[in-house]
């Protein structure tokens, strides 16, 4: 089992396989190139989803507001207490949602549905509620639709969670991090497990079917005691899924994590130290490890997927259902819709003014080729299934030939059939398919696990 597999790795490995990706959606210009899309180049891809009525569609809603910075966010959001602001987001958000559906048509049938952020639950219950009301008159929720939002811990109350349960969403994820104080300070991130167990069982009472919770490793202060701490904890509560991501630490970009001391970060080899301990604690307690960081009960629709070689990775998240079309609301919002990627004006000022002149606000894209497309389904498979047919890699020999060279680092094992991911390996699987193909995780959710499945 993963759990007692030594993830001792060379320094030459972590550097070229190790670096962190973003806590959220990653931007298409560091994924996929300086590639503007305009409006006409957006319109004639949707319009090719009017051809396809009886398609079924994603959706992600990005919620760009927090009612606080956290120091360690890597999303697209923004701080602010006016529900006046928030107001005037969700009128503008009606209305690209109407200049979308009069191109591919109103009504149309939504299997998933994403909410995230930001913090979507800093909206007050008026405004959660309009918030579904408005998907609701462009779309066409189906029964038993996948149906998710992302919450903080502090901003839930037990008649918020009753509200959002009522409005339809069936699967929800508090961001946890750690439980550590020492490190919920230095993130600007304070919540006590007190808290976090009575928002955790609160949801449970409320009738939630899937409970996610978010951690994070590689924080300021982070060891393996305290960290150790805080999966015991996590535990104990006993989530349906756990996400756990890797800390990336990037002031360039992100100026408000110049706040966070490096000299208080642990090494790329104690961070994974501190992944192994997490792969070992839930492997122990009984979850099973899927694709890059997710953790899920055996009996889990995930898991089954990820068996029977059919686990999938939408711009929502992991998936085992198949719809590929996502299209993404408000700022920042990443869609995959008739085999392009594309992404909304991640400024929310800009994000306005577009709309204010009727035009889709979206800012970068990328059609992909047939070459693009079959790389990065290969690529994708591998992420998400641990392994690649070798049937399914005949048209890509120099990437194939790649991954196979890794089987001299124990991160691979190759045969005539093709290639599986080792134990190991897995330690380095998110920087192990990039070097084979950037789209393979553009506008990747870790970012942030996205529940929705």
């Amino acid at each position: 089992m993963a759990s007692t597999i030594n993830p001792s790795l060379s320094h030459e490995l972590l550097e070229r396989y190790g670096h962190s990706s973003p806590g959220c959606a990653f931007s298409l210009t560091e994924r996929v190139g300086d590639q503007p899309f305009s409006d006409a180049q957006y319109r004639e891809v949707l319009t090719q989803l009017l051809q396809r009525p009886d398609e079924g569609l994603a959706v992600y809603l990005h919620v760009p507001f927090c009612h606080v910075r956290c120091l360690y966010c890597a999303c697209d959001t923004t701080v602010t207490h006016s529900q006046e602001k928030i107001d005037r987001y969700l009128d503008a958000l009606e209305q690209e949602m109407a200049l979308v559906t009069d191109l591919i048509g109103r009504g149309r049938r939504l299997d998933q549905l994403h909410v995230g952020g930001g913090t979507p639950n800093h909206l007050n219950e008026p405004q959660l509620a309009r918030l579904v009301e408005i998907l609701e008159r462009h779309f066409q929720l189906v029964p038993g639709a996948c149906t998710s939002i992302e919450c903080h811990p502090r901003r839930a109350s037990a008649g918020q969670l009753e509200l959002l349960y009522g409005l339809g969403f069936r699967r929800i994820s508090f961001g946890v991090q750690d439980l550590n104080a020492d490190v919920q300070r230095a993130i600007g991130r304070v919540q006590s497990l007190n808290m976090v167990r009575d928002v955790f069982l609160t949801a449970r009472e409320t009738g939630f079917e899937s409970i996610n919770l978010d951690l994070v490793y590689g924080l300021p202060f982070q060891n393996q005691h305290g960290f150790q701490a805080t999966l015991d904890q996590i535990c104990e509560l006993g989530p349906d899924r756990v996400a756990c991501f890797s800390y990336a630490h990037d002031p360039a970009t992100r100026p408000h994590q110049h706040a966070i001391n490096p000299d208080h970060l642990p090494s790329a080899a104690e961070k994974v130290g501190l992944f192994h301990r997490a792969v070992r604690s839930f492997t122990d307690a009984g979850y099973r490890w899927v694709g890059l960081d997710v953790f899920v009960r055996e009996s889990d629709e995930l898991f089954d997927a990820q068996a029977q070689g059919r686990l999938y990775r939408n711009a929502i998240g992991y998936t085992p259902l198949p719809a590929k079309q996502v299209l993404a609301f408000g700022p920042s919002g990443v869609g995959e819709i008739a085999g392009a990627l594309v992404q909304n004006e991640p400024d929310l000022r800009v994000w306005h003014q577009r709309l204010k002149g009727s035009q889709l606000p979206v800012a970068w894209g990328r059609r992909l080729s047939e070459a693009d497309r079959r790389r990065r389904e290969a690529i994708l498979y591998l992420m998400c299934n641990l392994r690649l047919p070798a049937s399914s890699a005949s048209d890509l020999e120099e990437e194939y030939a790649r991954l196979c060279s890794n089987a001299e680092h124990g991160l691979v094992e190759v045969s005539e059939e093709g290639i599986q991911v080792t134990p190991r390996g897995r330690y380095l699987l998110r920087g192990l398919c990039n070097e084979q193909d950037a789209l393979a995780d553009w506008g990747s959710s870790q970012w942030r696990f996205r529940v929705q499945n």
